[in-house]
């Protein structure tokens, strides 16, 4: 049995998004499954849309949910010239003519079509004809002469088998006026080429499968495996779209979700093992079969990503969650400037915190807000709640304790709190009614993670300065 090549050739014209995210793990799960390879192919034909941006958006996308593709990247516009040499064989196999139907005869025919309503086709009218009738110098189309008559059919890993009747297919363009090819051509050429065993890509190319059929045959090359997966749609069943969730994987990794958890959620949207609901890289691998893909669409749901998300960041590592919160800190919002401005101390500090935050945390961004408290300036603005807490009764507390505090000999977070509940006990008071205010002065808010790892975290000077800044004498 020969290796297994997949393929993931998206098209630089904007950024890696959603959908294209999907198809580029399960082409990726599908060759590692298997023991096989996952080539990309960057289809940048389009010279006028297709941008060098673009195109790093999409590697850095890849790189970024680790999805490593195998050998070079292969650039679909340095091989015009092979594409042509295709349509040549073909045209000197008597699979292929030249078209010399003018752009006002192709007109004709669509108002002709859609005044009998019925699809516009082209209608071979140079399929047959003797070049000799060919206007001398006029411009021409290279066309593919697929068949009339009879069926195509495209056995598909999850569509099943799909049945298209050749009457309703066309002669479709293989070189432009210009000596371009076209999409058709070079897709089918390049494949062939590459290798490419197993076609994984959007259900919105199942006709092509059906056209690119025509040139394999006409080739007499072997025809890959195919597996048409279905698009992905918003909660209300409509097309993905931007208020739906269809942006660029560059902004999953802006609102703080991890490329874990992306992965994960992506793996399971349209395709399912039993009630599995989390999966590692290496059960992802395992477990994956295209057989187990579903034909209908799959809905997009923030809220679920998210819930994976926080679910991620609970378990994961701390030091290996530390250290990729921090390669994303420039990415997030307001990130950029924090993470020029953190020194070893408040490197020091967040890592202590990180247990603390990621437990009240879905999202990296949520982590960071979390994480104010750590990275303020004194005076702390008060938001509505802490300032709600620090009551003048609330106040006169603060300075009390503050005296105690600073007499301890060893600042940790078992010796704060014994000398606040000692304290609340002195004072005839609920712990939370001395905790609750001490939280506020020290983070400025009325949640944070443990206040007595707070304190310990912070160190002794800053926690009393912080406290001593609400407080007054009773």
């Amino acid at each position: 049995m020969s290796q297994v090549i997949t393929r993931f050739a998206p098209s630089p014209t904007g950024f890696l998004h959603i959908g294209g995210a999907r198809t580029a793990l399960f082409n990726w799960l599908h060759a590692r499954k298997h023991g096989g390879r996952m080539m990309l192919r960057i289809e940048d034909t389009d010279r006028e849309r297709s941008t060098k941006e673009a195109i790093d958006a999409i590697i850095d996308g890849l790189k970024w949910l680790g999805l490593d593709w195998d050998g070079e990247v292969v650039y679909q516009s340095t091989r015009a010239s092979r594409h042509a040499e295709i349509a040549e064989e073909l045209l000197a196999l008597g699979r292929a003519y030249r078209c010399y139907a003018t752009a006002q005869e192709l007109e004709e025919m669509r108002e002709k079509a859609k005044a009998e309503k019925r699809p516009w086709r082209y209608d071979g009218r140079w399929r047959d004809r003797d070049l000799s009738e060919a206007p001398a110098g006029a411009p021409y189309v290279v066309r593919i002469k697929a068949p009339r008559e009879g069926e195509t059919i495209v056995d598909d890993a999850v569509q099943g088998r799909v049945v298209f009747q050749n009457k309703d297919l066309d002669d479709f363009i293989l070189l432009r006026s210009d000596g371009a090819p076209t999409y058709m051509l070079a897709v089918v050429v390049d494949d062939h080429d590459m290798g490419v065993t197993q076609i994984i890509r959007g259900d919105d190319h199942l006709t092509n499968a059906a056209r690119q059929t025509h040139i394999y045959e006409a080739m007499g090359w072997t025809l890959p495996a195919f597996a048409h997966i279905p698009l992905i749609h918003g909660q209300d069943g409509a097309k993905l779209s931007k208020r739906h969730g269809a942006l660029g994987v560059d902004a999953y990794r802006a609102m703080g979700y991890l490329p874990a958890a992306l992965r994960n959620y992506l793996v399971r949207l349209g395709w399912s093992h039993g009630d599995k609901e989390f999966f590692t890289t290496q059960e992802m691998i395992e477990s994956f079969d295209l057989a187990q893909v579903h034909r209908s669409p799959a809905r997009f749901d923030f809220a679920k990503l998210e819930n994976m998300n926080g679910h991620y960041l609970r378990d994961s590592d701390d030091d290996e969650l530390f250290g990729l919160f921090i390669a994303t800190l420039p990415y997030l919002e307001g990130g950029e400037a924090i993470a020029h401005g953190l020194d070893d101390k408040k490197r020091a500090q967040l890592r202590a915190a990180l247990p603390g935050l990621k437990a009240r945390a879905k999202t990296l961004n949520e982590l960071l807000d979390g994480a104010g408290f750590l990275l303020a300036h004194r005076p702390l603005s008060l938001d509505a709640k802490a300032a709600q807490l620090l009551s003048t009764e609330a106040r006169a507390r603060l300075a009390t304790l503050v005296e105690k505090l600073a007499a301890l000999p060893n600042w940790t977070a078992a010796a704060t709190e014994a000398v606040v509940r000692d304290l609340a006990t002195a004072l005839g008071v609920k712990l939370g009614d001395l905790a609750q205010p001490l939280r506020a002065a020290v983070t400025g808010r009325a949640t944070s993670p443990g206040i007595f790892d707070v304190l310990e975290i912070l160190g002794r000077d800053e926690s009393l300065a912080r406290i001593s800044d609400q407080a007054v004498a009773g």
